[in-house]
This record gives structure tokens, sequence and C-alpha cells, in this order.
């Protein structure tokens, strides 16, 4: 709703609820530090896990939300899928993880953590792999759940897929390499960014443009974006840090291409075909 400012007009606030990690950080800095000015709208920062910002969509809290693809189908009522913002796997992604080396079969009807019973990991998995018993942890700690025992493997999200060897972990699966042998080179999607239906269109047009613009911002200011995500980095190096960011920030998250928002119909589509998701209907991008 709208909020005053002392000595400015009144700007509508429209609050911007992603990740605390560092890609995140990275493509929305420069909008909610004002470097991307949109009239007439403030922006402002809510940092959550994703399995909260899963749950904070299917109550329509925030305005703009980043959420995991799988999650879409149960708030495509409240939402529409940006044309921006995402993050996609081109020939990685998510990487399943075991204390010892160990190959897909091994897994059937075992437990495997998940960070999140709808996130994009979680389907990923179950389409690679459906017999298996996902056990929810919170996303950083998933690799000490598997080397503690209380899970056989896990499925790794964000700075975890750079550092799991570091930690003694062992590979079973990238789910991103998996997923581009699977369709003929489609990037995995992981994370989209969703925009408020009750905004009306005009809105939800600037709102996704200011977005994109932030986003386009940060990668011709890379260093000054980059000084901002490594607040959020989790102990990765600088290097790290800037790997992890080009990985999952770069041309396609400024938009999501033709062949990207195909990967997204097939990999919803697939969910729903095995029972995994709920009907959804037309799947339509904002800008």
């Amino acid at each position: 709703m709208p909020e005053a400012i002392e000595g400015e007009v009144t700007r509508r606030l429209v609050r911007v609820a992603h990740s605390p990690d560092s890609d995140d950080a990275f493509m929305f800095e420069p909008l909610v530090s004002d470097r991307v000015a949109v009239d007439g709208l403030r922006f402002a920062h809510v940092l959550l896990d994703i399995e909260s910002l899963n749950e904070a969509a299917r109550r329509a809290t925030y305005e703009v939300s980043a959420i995991s693809f799988a999650a879409f189908p149960w708030v495509a009522s409240r939402y529409r899928l940006m044309g921006c913002g995402a993050s996609m796997g081109e020939g990685y992604g998510p990487v399943v993880v075991a204390a010892r080396p160990l190959v897909r079969q091994d897994l059937r009807r075992r437990r495997v953590a998940v960070p999140g019973l709808r996130t994009s990991a979680c389907l990923a998995a179950r389409l690679w792999l459906d017999d298996f018993e996902a056990v929810p942890v919170r996303f950083d700690r998933i690799g000490e759940a598997v080397l503690g025992g209380e899970v056989d493997a896990g499925v790794l999200i964000h700075e975890g897929q750079l550092t799991y060897r570091e930690d003694g972990l062992h590979a079973v699966e990238n789910l991103g390499a998996w997923w581009a042998r699977r369709t003929g080179g489609l990037p995995l999607p992981l994370g989209g960014d969703v925009v408020r239906r009750d905004l009306g269109d005009d809105l939800a047009v600037r709102v996704t443009r200011a977005v994109r613009a932030s986003i386009e911002h940060a990668l011709a200011h890379r260093e000054r974006a980059l000084d901002s995500a490594l607040r959020y980095a989790r102990g990765l190096t600088r290097e790290q840090a800037d790997r992890f960011v080009s990985m999952y920030v770069n041309a396609r998250t400024v938009d999501l291409g033709a062949d990207g928002r195909r990967a997204v119909r097939l990999f919803l589509e697939m969910g729903r075909d095995r029972g995994l998701l709920p009907d959804f209907g037309h799947i339509e991008f904002v800008v």
C-alpha cells in the first residue's frame, strides 16, 4: 500500500521478497538502493529462505516475490510469472550428494533431504528418481544432515553446489546436467520472479520492467553489485561468489527467451503429468 516519505511525493511501496543468497542480492540491489528509479514507486527487500517464500506466495503476501518454479502451480491464481529475474541451470543446477560414492539406484526408497517439498530442486529430483522419501531440511543444513547420517543423501542448492567437495560430500547427480540430457539441452528452471495479479496490468508491467532494469544495472556495474552480494555469500571467496553469480545472473536472467519459456512450461507439465503438481492452466509471462 502507498506510504509517504517525508519531503517526497507519496510513492507506493512494492515489497520484493527473495532468498538471502548472493545471486538474488546481486540482481535486486540496484532496485532497492534507488539506483534504478521508478516514478511513483519505491522498493524494499524482504529476505526469506526459499520454502518460506513459496509459502508466503500461497498467501499472496508480497507484491513481488522470488519463488520456486515448481511452486508456481499453487499460486498461479494470485501471481503471474515475470519474463525476467529467473535462475536457470545451463547444464548445471542442484546437486544430489551423499556422504560416500553412490549411484542413482542406491537412493531408491531412501531418505533424501530437500530444501522444501515445493522447491524446483525437489521436483527435479522427483523427475530424476521418484522413488525416495523426501525429507524437508533448511537449505543451509542439508550438507550437515547428510554428513551426520540424518538422511542418506541431500539435494544442495545455492552456494553448496560449489563447495560440497570441500565438505567431504560426493556427487550422485547434477540435476541440471541430467535435465539438459533429458531435454536436448534446455536450461533447468529453478527460481522465478512473480508479480501479484491484483496490481493490474499496467503496474505489473512497470514493476517487471523495473526488475529487468535492476538486473541490467547490476550486470553493467558488476563490482559494486558484487560487493553487496558478498554480504550474503555464506563463506564464499569473492572469486567463488562471482562464479556463482555468473551461473544464475546473466543474459537469461534479463530475459528468459523462447527456449527458457519452453523449458518452464515443459518442467511444470512433466511434474503435472507425473501427478506431482496440480493443474495450472495457461502460463503467461509479464513482458
